[in-house]
């Protein structure tokens, strides 16, 4: 008897992890072909598809009848800058947009501001594990071609010289792009990201790598785990963990994050930063680690809000190299009033497990503001249901680690990483998937339906199911520091579960920890939620807020 034949006996077992139930003549039946089928999807397998290969199908988060909103001109805060501080922390503290005017002004040279952030890293960044490598002669020498342009009568714009820190899982020419995971410690791309380009073209200067959950999910890396700032025994939440603790901690002048489901959220509302989900499509992931073809996100993470509206401006671009990208104008103006903008919120979203005063004082902030509140009802829907696509798209573009035994190198090891996550997702079945892509298409049409009475939306930002109905529909969220609350340390969770990465009480010892609300804007109209976070920045009054760590 042939031990690898199919058996009836075979197909009553895969019916249970299917979820169905068949007659045993319906399995006598299939008997004759699903060897066949079985042979056909080892053929596939043997064709080596590059990692870069995306779908044939694509996402695109437009309905039919969208329009590209009219989003006006991008006018930045044009505040003159205070007097350079003597303190190196309070420049290295503040804003991009207090920077550039320093840079700008020639009170302070880029070369000197990248020496700062130097020093601040070499003697914060190893006790947080953010840095995976510092690139302290590339930043010294764009910093010095940064003011060499300037004292010839060059100004790239607001970032010309402001050092930064690219999440790694962006590539860097020559420079080690791991992605957080053991076999691709050593990976060397031969070329930038479209991102790190834009970046460049702009003037930016790159202080390293930063850390990234491996294969973008969490905050341990093979290098150890990244920590929070505010609270060095926990996590900083992934997998943009090392962008949200160096941005919070003042290593950088800004980062750059991804997101696929929470990854630049959960570690902007860990770590305190403000943290810009751009609408899907909008900024080119040429370059990136592709996680979620359907799904990844590039964004800023930054410590105020106008330094989210520059640093988006430089990122907006089209790359027909990227074949999800969405060439759109980005119009932001600072200036303009918020004053009877009709903001939506869902009550129980409000209410609910995972919810505190914190969150409902931010729309007492927003009516006194003179925000317009709507309240709104979703359908009841399984929105949790739609995870099954992410675990699907991530496990197919590490179908060979998986298929490899690669896997077992990884270091978090669980029930909810990524290994067993990956090969979970061999059981899920196509028919499902298919009918769970129609399912989003509601949830996309529900979501239009809502913002066709409101500008925007508000929300918590880790408690409710808003974070996986944007991100699966496209939407910019906006995520901000609100306040500060007493809580215990927290270790990660499963991405499966309701909170994501904001995980549990644990030891019992309180600290003083930040936390934000989220904003959620119309396809392609970050603008909006930028100019109402703006007004709500101003009313919270907790931006200028350090960690404790330096």
């Amino acid at each position: 008897m042939d031990e690898t034949a199919i058996t009836i006996e075979m197909i009553a077992a895969a019916e249970r992890l299917a979820g169905v139930h068949y007659t045993e003549a319906e399995r006598t039946q299939m008997l004759d072909n699903l060897a066949a089928q079985l042979d056909l999807a080892q053929q596939r397998r043997r064709v080596a598809l590059p990692r870069a290969l995306a779908p044939a199908t694509r996402f695109d988060p437009r309905l039919p009848g969208f329009t590209m909103p009219r989003v006006g001109a991008f006018v930045p805060a044009t505040e003159a800058p205070p007097p350079l501080p003597d303190d190196p922390a309070d420049i290295a503290y503040a804003p991009v947009g207090m920077l550039a005017g320093w840079v700008r002004a020639g009170v302070l040279s880029s070369r000197r501001l990248t020496e700062i952030y130097l020093e601040r890293i070499a003697r914060i960044a190893p006790a947080l594990e953010c840095f995976v490598t510092v690139t302290a002669d590339l930043a010294r020498a764009q910093a010095d071609s940064a003011d060499k342009l300037l004292a010839a009568g060059t100004y790239l714009g607001p970032l010309h010289g402001i050092p930064w820190g690219c999440k790694d899982i962006l590539d860097t020419a020559g420079i080690a792009t791991g992605w957080g995971a053991e076999p691709w410690r050593d990976r060397v791309p031969d070329a930038d990201a479209t991102v790190v380009r834009l970046l460049t073209a702009a003037g930016a200067v790159l202080l390293g790598k930063l850390t990234v959950g491996a294969l973008a999910y969490g905050d341990i890396w093979y290098g150890g785990r990244t920590r929070n700032p505010w609270n060095t025994e926990e996590g900083s939440s992934g997998s943009s963990a090392g962008s949200g603790a160096a941005t919070a901690a003042g290593l950088v002048g800004f980062s750059l994050g991804t997101e696929t489901l929470g990854s630049i959220v959960a570690p902007s509302t860990r770590c305190g930063t403000t943290g810009l989900r751009p609408t899907f499509g909008r900024v080119p992931r040429t370059g990136a680690m592709p996680l979620c073809w359907t799904l990844d996100k590039i964004g800023p993470m930054v410590r105020a809000v106008d330094d989210a509206a520059l640093v988006l401006n430089a990122l907006n671009a089209a790359d027909p190299a990227d074949p999800c990208n969405i060439p759109a104008p980005f119009g932001y103006d600072a200036a303009a009033p918020v004053a009877g903008m009709r903001v939506g919120y869902y009550p129980a979203d409000f209410e609910g497990e995972g919810t505190d005063d914190l969150d409902r004082a931010a729309l007492d902030k927003l009516r006194a503001l003179g925000v317009d509140l709507i309240a709104l009802q979703r359908p009841e829907l399984p929105y949790g249901a739609l995870m099954s696509t992410l675990f699907a798209e991530a496990a197919a573009s590490f179908e060979e680690m998986t298929l490899t035994d690669q896997d077992d190198t990884l270091t978090w090891q669980e029930p909810g990483s990524w290994p067993n996550t990956f090969r979970k997702a061999r059981f899920l079945t196509a028919i499902d998937h298919i009918q769970l892509d129609r399912l989003r298409r509601r949830v996309m049409q529900d979501m239009d339906a809502a913002f066709q009475g409101v500008e925007a939306m508000v929300g918590p930002s880790l408690a409710g199911p808003m974070l996986i109905i944007t991100n699966y529909t496209g939407h910019p969220c906006l995520v901000l520091r609100s306040g500060f609350a007493q809580r215990e340390t927290r270790s990660p969770l499963s991405l499966a579960r309701a909170r994501l990465d904001q995980g549990t009480a644990g030891t019992g010892a309180l600290h003083t920890v930040p936390h934000t609300i989220c904003l959620y804007g119309r396809l392609f109209d970050e603008g909006t939620i930028l100019r109402l976070g703006r007004a709500l920045e101003a009313a919270f009054a907790v931006r200028d807020r350090r960690p404790p760590v330096g």
